[in-house]
């Protein structure tokens, strides 16, 4: 008999597929959240069940599970953790634990991919087109790496897998990857896709008018509350808004928040860690412990949300060498404009003495400090003609 203990997501789900697929009747799935699964493995050692071979995926146990783990392999007891999260490489210290972050060709893992090499080397499933569709569609998702390759199936994929519950989507895919040669989604599917995506378009840009800009020890970070799709907004907020280190996006229904950054001289898996908390370098998350409410819920809330840049200008745009205007909540205007290799600001119609070697670095200095934004086209000719009439005076 199997027992097989992951996350609650797609990656995690798809982890328990694999492990239908391989063992069929034999094997319990049972899915959890990062901070159920440690009740689940305490009642599961708590049996002393020593003929069932358990399977912990895409989540790591905490120092005590840790110890009474290692105990219950050294006391003959069949185990197997296979994770690919950065914070939990010290499982690789027992003999049980299968952490790799990254593959051999450089490419980030999912539990997913890792747990299928291990059943296909071990003749526990033989391998397919359809599943190894199937596996790579969720790779790429979970590590983001989808975005990179334009591999958009990869976004649906996991898009149908919240649109129907945890049941629904494990008994779909493993009929599909069952029955066909080669994975693909349904005409009902692509129909049904189509209108979420359209909804998350509009739930992004609800939620772009909500984001507070937040400093949080040496990181400035993007505060915004929301339930769903989480790492689409991670992104593109981290996207239209580059000055900010990291996203934060707390649910306050599920007492979470989850961390998201587009930098990769910023690692989210180490602030996650400091709150008790885990994940990758570019996402991470963790439970809504006090200090975390203080910092990005208590001293956040009374914060005015950032104001969007101007979208539609044809003038007044970034890294114009003639001069990009940007407004403050003081009505004071930024004009950052190129001279010779530098870029220089004006403020309100007067020169400062700052400069910049390259327009992101003026425009990070100006969005941290004053929480500019990009004006539209028409205040920008009304500020050059100001400042011709002042230079004419």
């Amino acid at each position: 008999m199997y027992k097989l203990l992951s996350h609650n997501d797609l990656d995690g789900v798809g982890c328990g597929i694999l492990a239908k697929l391989a063992f069929g009747k034999e094997v319990n799935v049972r899915y959890n959240s990062v901070g159920g699964l440690d009740k689940e493995v305490s009642w599961f050692l708590d049996q002393k069940d020593m003929d069932t071979f358990l399977f912990i995926t895409d989540l790591s146990v905490h120092e005590e599970n840790e110890k009474r783990l290692a105990k219950f392999y050294q006391d003959g007891g069949n185990l197997q953790l296979i994770d690919h999260h950065k914070t939990a490489l010290h499982f690789n210290d027992y003999e049980w634990g299968h952490v790799v972050v990254e593959n051999e060709n450089g490419n980030l893992n999912s539990a997913t991919s890792l747990l299928y090499e291990y059943l296909v080397q071990y003749d526990f499933l033989t391998s397919k087109p359809a599943i190894e569709q199937f596996v790579e569609l969720v790779r790429q998702y979970d590590t983001w790496e989808w975005e990179k390759n334009e591999n958009y199936e990869a976004h649906r994929l996991n898009s149908l897998f919240y649109l129907v519950s945890i049941d629904e989507f494990e008994e779909n895919m493993l009929r599909r990857l069952q029955e066909n040669e080669h994975f693909h989604f349904n005409e009902f599917e692509k129909k049904i896709l189509e209108m979420e995506d359209n909804k998350m378009e509009r739930y992004i840009q609800r939620k772009r008018r909500e984001l507070i800009q937040h400093k949080i020890d040496n990181f400035y970070a993007g505060v915004v509350y929301a339930e769903m799709y989480h790492s689409e907004l991670g992104n593109e907020l981290g996207k239209d808004y580059p000055h900010l280190d990291y996203i934060a996006i707390v649910n306050m229904g599920g007492r979470r928040i989850g961390f998201r950054t587009i930098h990769d001289n910023v690692d989210v898996s180490e602030i996650a860690s400091k709150y008790g908390g885990g994940g990758h370098a570019k996402a991470s998350g963790c439970t809504m412990i006090d200090e975390v409410y203080k910092q990005f819920v208590e001293e956040s809330f009374l914060l005015e949300p950032l104001r969007e840049d101007a979208r539609r200008n044809r003038y007044n745009i970034k890294a114009n060498p003639f001069g990009s205007l940007y407004r403050s909540k003081e009505d004071k205007y930024y004009l950052l404009c190129k001279e010779e290799s530098s870029w220089v600001l004006e403020v309100s119609h007067s020169k400062s003495t700052i400069s910049f070697s390259s327009f992101e670095d003026g425009e990070k200095y100006l969005k941290r400090n004053y929480q500019t934004w990009l004006v539209r086209d028409e205040e920008f000719v009304q500020y050059l003609m100001e400042g011709y009439k002042l230079l004419k005076d």
